[in-house]
C-alpha cells in the first residue's frame, strides 16, 4: 500500500487535510487517483524526519480515504482525506518511488467484558473531561479542538472521536491507536486526560501567579 508517514496521528473517522507538495508524494497521490479505492495508509513518524529519509516509522496506522482532490496550478495537491479503518504494517518495502509498506487490516476487538459501568456511562463521563480541558487549552491560548459536536453512542466510534478530540500529543494519540479495543483504549484516554488536566491546572495556576503579580508591579 502507499504510505504517507507523518508527525502526527490520523485516526479511524478524523478528517486529515493535506498539503502535498513533493514529487514522490504527488506520484502517490496520481496512483491513488488512478485506483479505485482512492487510499493510502498514514503512519506516525516517531524519530528522525521524513525528509531525506532515517526516519523511524510507527507500526500502526490509519488508512485515510481521499474525500478531496484539488491540483494547484503549480502541480501540488490539496487533499483532504478520512481515516477509515486501522492497520498493522507487516513490512516495509523500498521507497520507490514513495514509501510503500505490506499492511493487513487490523480491527479492534470485543473488550466489553469486565469494564466498568455502561458504555453510554463511560462515554458521557470521557467526553465532559475532553470537553473541560479543550476549554482550559483555549483559555491558556492552546490550540484547541471543536467539541460541540455529537458524540456518536457506539463505544468503538466514540473511542476514536474522543482520542481525536482530546487535547493529547501524537505520541499519546498513538498509544491509543494501538489500543486492542474500545474499552482498553477508554481507560488509557482517561490516563492520558488525568496527565494532560494535570499540566493545564499547573499551567493555569502559575499563570494566574504571574498576571497578580503584574497587577501588583504595574500598580500606584
Amino acid at each position: 500500500m502507499p504510505m504517507f508517514p507523518l508527525g502526527s496521528v490520523l485516526l479511524p473517522g478524523a478528517v486529515l487535510p493535506l498539503h502535498v507538495f513533493e514529487p514522490r508524494y504527488r506520484r502517490l497521490v496520481q496512483d491513488c487517483l488512478a485506483d479505485n479505492d482512492h487510499e493510502f495508509g498514514v503512519v506516525l513518524i516517531e524519530r528522525g524526519v521524513e525528509v531525506g529519509g532515517g526516519d523511524y516509522r510507527s507500526m500502526v496506522g490509519t488508512v485515510a480515504r481521499m474525500l478531496q482532490v484539488a491540483e494547484l496550478e503549480d502541480g501540488r495537491y490539496a487533499l483532504v482525506t478520512v481515516g477509515t479503518r486501522r492497520i498493522n504494517v507487516k513490512a516495509w518495502l523500498p521507497d520507490d518511488p514513495y514509501p510503500l509498506a505490506v499492511v493487513e487490516d487490523w480491527p479492534d476487538v470485543d473488550d466489553s467484558a469486565g469494564s466498568h459501568g455502561s458504555p453510554a456511562e463511560r462515554i458521557t463521563a470521557v467526553a465532559a473531561r475532553v470537553r473541560h480541558l479543550n476549554a482550559l487549552a483555549a483559555e491558556l491560548g492552546d490550540p484547541s479542538a471543536d467539541t460541540t459536536s455529537e458524540i456518536r453512542p457506539d463505544l468503538l466510534v466514540a473511542s476514536y472521536q474522543l482520542s481525536t478530540l482530546a487535547p493529547l500529543g501524537p505520541a499519546d494519540r498513538q498509544r491509543l491507536l494501538g489500543a486492542r479495543g474500545p474499552s482498553e483504549r477508554m481507560d488509557l484516554l482517561d490516563v492520558a486526560l488525568d496527565e494532560v488536566e494535570d499540566m493545564l491546572q499547573f499551567r493555569l495556576a502559575h499563570h494566574a501567579e504571574g498576571g497578580a503579580t503584574a497587577t501588583d508591579f504595574d500598580g500606584p
